[in-house]
C-alpha cells in the first residue's frame, strides 16, 4: 500500500506522518518512508536548490521540472521496489503538492503538470493521499523554524495553495481525503487513522 501525507505548510503533515508510520507498524506493516523532494541523492540535491538556496532565482517551469525529476528518481529509487517487496510506502509530500503549488499557487496549467507527473512517475499513484486543511494564517503561526524558500511566499499565494489542495480533492474523491488539521494531535492523528483504517479494509476484502 502506498500512502502520500500532503497539505499547506504548518499543518503538521511531518509529525502526522511520523505518528502513523509508528501506528502501521503496530499492526504488522513492513513502513518505508520517504519525503518528495529527497530520500535519494538527486532528490536531496534537488531539495536544497529549490527550499533552501535564497540566493537562486527559479524560473516556475524549471522549478516544477526540478520536482518531477526527483520524484521520477525517488519512485524507481525506493517507492516501487518496496511496494514490489510487499512494503507499505508512506511519503511526505508526492506529486499532488506539485500541482497544487506549482499549479494553483504558482498558475502553471493544472492539467498539464498532472500529465506531466503522470510521466515522471511512471503512472504510480498512492492509494490514498491525506490532505491535513486549516485556514492558511493559522498554519502560518505554527512554523516557528526559519522559512524555507516555499514558505516565505505571501499569504494570497498560501491562499490559493489552500484552495488548491480543496479544488483536487473535489475533482478526485476517490483518491485524496481532506482531513481537518486544527485540534490536538492526537484528535488530527485519529482521523487519519481512520481513513486508513477504511483503504486498509477495503483491499483486504479483495
Amino acid at each position: 500500500m502506498f500512502f502520500s501525507i500532503d497539505g499547506g505548510d504548518g499543518t503538521g503533515k511531518s509529525t502526522q506522518g511520523e505518528l502513523l508510520c509508528d501506528w502501521l507498524r503496530g499492526r504488522g506493516h513492513e513502513v518505508v518512508t520517504c519525503r518528495d523532494p529527497g530520500s535519494t541523492p538527486l532528490g536531496e540535491a534537488v531539495r536544497g536548490l529549490l527550499l533552501e538556496r535564497h540566493d537562486l532565482r527559479i524560473d516556475r517551469r524549471s522549478e516544477m521540472l526540478l520536482y518531477m525529476a526527483a520524484r521520477a528518481q525517488l519512485v524507481e529509487e525506493v517507492i516501487r521496489p518496496a511496494l514490489e517487496e510487499g512494503r507499505t510506502v508512506v511519503s511526505d509530500r508526492y506529486l499532488l503538492a506539485n500541482v497544487v503549488y506549482q499549479g494553483h499557487g504558482g498558475q502553471l496549467d493544472v492539467d498539464t503538470l498532472w500529465e506531466v507527473g503522470r510521466v515522471a512517475t511512471g503512472g504510480l499513484m498512492p492509494d490514498l493521499t491525506i490532505v491535513l486543511d486549516m485556514a492558511a494564517e493559522a498554519a502560518a503561526a505554527r512554523i516557528s523554524r526559519q522559512l524555507d524558500r516555499m514558505e516565505q511566499q505571501g499569504s494570497e499565494f498560501h491562499g490559493r495553495v489552500r484552495e488548491g489542495f480543496l479544488a483536487e480533492a473535489g475533482r478526485r474523491p476517490n483518491e485524496i481525503l481532506i482531513v481537518d488539521a486544527t485540534g490536538t494531535v492526537e484528535q488530527v492523528q485519529t482521523r487519519i487513522r481512520e481513513a486508513v483504517e477504511g483503504v486498509l479494509s477495503h483491499e483486504s476484502d479483495h
